[in-house]
């Protein structure tokens, strides 16, 4: 499993490796996200291209991923800058058509891997269309966030168990394109205990996953996270659970799905609750 940690902090990257992170996520998305977003707490911090310079200098050996802005007209400037600075995978959030998945694969032109997140209801009903549209695409994220947004859910985690991630999954994996979705706390943390989480990944065959802001408590710097999170035992321990799934026999993971199921549908119909007060 690739676990994605967002910092454009050297040190705490530099940490966060050591630790077993095995991906670092630059986001320097910005437009639109505060009028998406601002009512969750998820990470709206604007990154910058010399982040990518700074972070790429403390992690030389290690996967570097930069989210750049949805298409506009200064998408070029920003891929370029990203591959310059030394991303090694552009992710592409909030794209509608196969025409933009198509144009943003041209940019980046085989420099580095490509990863659209999939992340708005259009895309998820024109995938076939975007899988089709280019053989650039190296793997694919699932947004869990903003797909629940665009469709008006009360809990991101319904699109989960609302069977959309798998239906996406099978198109996804059927073209050979690894793929994740969604973010992790620690075992036991979460709206939905992560140990759950974790089984429905490795009965979709999903590879990556970044670890949310609830895992690291919001950590801005090295000594913090220390006092907050043994992060080394708590990535080991997600490995522990995600071995003990994938050992597993079906039945196991499909009672998993049962279970997570029913816990999403708690929190959803408890956001309604609030919805109506």
């Amino acid at each position: 499993m690739i676990f994605k940690y967002i910092t454009n902090k050297p040190e705490l990257a530099k940490f966060a490796v050591g630790c077993g992170v095995n991906r670092i996520f630059i986001d320097m998305e910005h437009i639109g996200k505060d009028r998406r977003q601002g009512h969750l707490n998820a990470h709206r911090a604007t990154h910058t291209t010399e982040d990518v310079l700074h972070i790429r200098a403390a992690i030389p050996h290690t996967e570097l991923m930069v989210r750049v802005n949805p298409v506009y007209e200064g998408t070029e400037t920003e891929v370029n800058g990203a591959i310059n600075a030394g991303a090694d995978v552009i992710m592409l959030p909030m794209f509608t058509t196969a025409e933009e998945v198509k144009y943003v694969a041209e940019l980046i032109n085989g420099r580095a891997r490509f990863c659209p997140l999939l992340e708005t209801p259009q895309a998820l009903v024109r995938l076939d269309d975007i899988l089709a549209a280019t053989d650039a695409i190296d793997e694919m994220h699932i947004g869990l966030n903003d797909l629940h947004l665009g469709m008006g859910l009360s809990f991101m985690f319904e699109v989960l168990t609302g069977g959309l991630v798998a239906f996406a999954a099978d198109k996804i994996r059927e073209k050979g394109i690894r793929f994740g979705f969604g973010g992790i706390a620690r075992l036991g943390q979460g709206a939905v205990a992560a140990e759950l989480i974790l089984g429905e990944h490795v009965r979709l065959g999903s590879e990556m996953v970044i670890l949310s802001r609830t895992f690291h408590k919001n950590s801005e710097y090295v000594q913090e996270l220390v006092q907050k999170v043994n992060m080394k035992e708590e990535i080991d321990k997600l490995n522990d659970c995600l071995e003990y799934f994938r050992k597993a026999p079906a039945s196991v993971l499909l009672e998993n799905k049962n279970q997570l199921a029913q816990a999403v549908r708690q929190q959803a119909e408890a956001s309604e609750r609030v919805k109506q007060v």
